[in-house]
C-alpha cells in the first residue's frame, strides 16, 4: 500500500517549488493527486521560460516578426490559419485586441502552422542549450512522455494542437518540449474547469496575475470589485483543473514518479540565475 504525504509536508513542497526552492524528492510515497500538485507548478513556470528569451527573439526576428507576434503566432499557429478569436478563445485571458493585433500582423508576414512548428523548434533549441549536463534528462522525458501520451486532448483545443506537433529526438530538447506540452496541458484543462465554475477568465487573470493587467491588455478600470463567491469560484476551478489532471498523471510508475518530480527539480536548477 502506497503510503502518503502528510498534509503539511505537501503544502511545505508545493511552496518551496513555487518559491524556486526545488529540491528532489522521493515521489514513490505520493498519490497521483499529491503528484499533480507538486509537479503542476513548477511546469507551468518552466514552460513558459523560453517565451522571450534572446535565441526566442532573435529567431522571429529572422521570420520578419516581433516578440509579441512570434509569441502569439508561434503558440498559437498549432490551430492552423484561424480567426483571431478562436486564438483568443484557445489562449484565454489575453484581451481580445491584443491577441488580433499580434495574430493578423503576423500570419500576414508568416504562415500560422509553420509559425507553429518553428516556435516548437525554439522550445527545442532552448532545452539543448540550457539542460546540457542536467542529471536525469532522459529518465524525466521518458516519464513526462506517458503523461503527454496518457492525457485526453478532448475540449482542449491548444493542448491538442501542439500534442500534434512532432518532438525531437535528442533528450535535452524533447524534455524540454514535454514541458512546454505539459504546460498547455493544464492551461487548456484550466480553461475548461474555469467555465464550468461559472468565473469568467478575464475575473481568474485578475485574481491570478493583479500585476500584469496591461501587458494582457486591460486597463485598471477593467478590474472588477473582487468578491467572496468569486475567490471560492476561482479555489473550486483550480481544484477540478487538478482533478481533470490526475489521469494522465495516474499511470506512471513510482520510478517514474521519482524521475518527473527529481527531472523537475534539476531543469528548475539549470533555469535558476547564476
Amino acid at each position: 500500500m502506497k503510503q502518503t504525504l502528510p498534509l503539511d509536508a505537501l503544502d511545505a513542497q508545493t511552496a518551496d517549488w513555487r518559491s524556486g526552492r526545488a529540491a528532489s524528492v522521493h515521489c514513490a510515497v505520493m498519490t497521483p493527486s499529491e503528484l499533480v500538485a507538486t509537479a503542476c507548478p513548477p511546469i507551468n513556470t518552466l514552460g513558459s521560460a523560453f517565451y522571450f528569451t534572446p535565441a526566442t527573439l532573435a529567431r522571429g526576428k529572422e521570420l520578419g516578426l516581433r516578440g509579441m507576434q512570434y509569441y502569439i503566432l508561434g503558440r498559437g499557429g498549432v490551430l492552423g490559419d484561424a480567426d483571431a478569436s478562436v486564438i483568443r478563445s484557445a489562449f484565454g485571458y489575453f484581451n481580445e485586441p491584443v491577441i488580433a493585433d499580434a495574430w493578423d500582423s503576423a500570419r500576414a508576414v508568416v504562415a500560422p502552422r509553420v509559425a507553429g512548428h518553428e516556435y516548437f523548434q525554439s522550445a527545442a533549441q532552448h532545452g539543448r542549450t540550457t539542460l546540457a549536463d542536467t542529471p536525469g534528462i532522459d529518465a524525466f522525458a521518458d516519464a513526462a512522455g506517458a503523461v503527454n501520451d496518457a492525457a485526453d486532448a478532448t475540449g482542449l483545443a491548444l493542448y491538442a494542437g501542439i500534442k500534434s506537433e512532432p518532438l525531437a529526438d535528442d533528450a535535452l530538447a524533447r524534455a524540454y518540449q514535454l514541458i512546454v506540452v505539459l504546460r498547455e496541458l493544464r492551461g487548456s484543462a484550466h480553461l475548461l474547469a474555469l467555465r464550468a465554475v461559472g468565473i469568467e477568465d478575464r475575473v481568474a487573470h485578475f485574481i491570478k496575475r493583479p500585476d500584469a493587467v496591461k501587458m494582457f491588455g486591460y486597463t485598471p478600470e477593467d478590474v472588477p470589485e473582487f468578491t467572496d463567491a468569486m475567490h471560492a469560484a476561482m479555489a473550486e476551478a483550480e481544484a477540478l483543473t487538478d482533478r481533470l489532471m490526475t489521469p494522465a498523471y495516474a499511470v506512471l510508475s513510482d520510478a517514474q514518479q521519482t524521475a518527473l518530480v527529481d527531472g523537475l527539480a534539476a531543469i528548475q536548477k539549470a533555469h535558476a540565475p547564476a
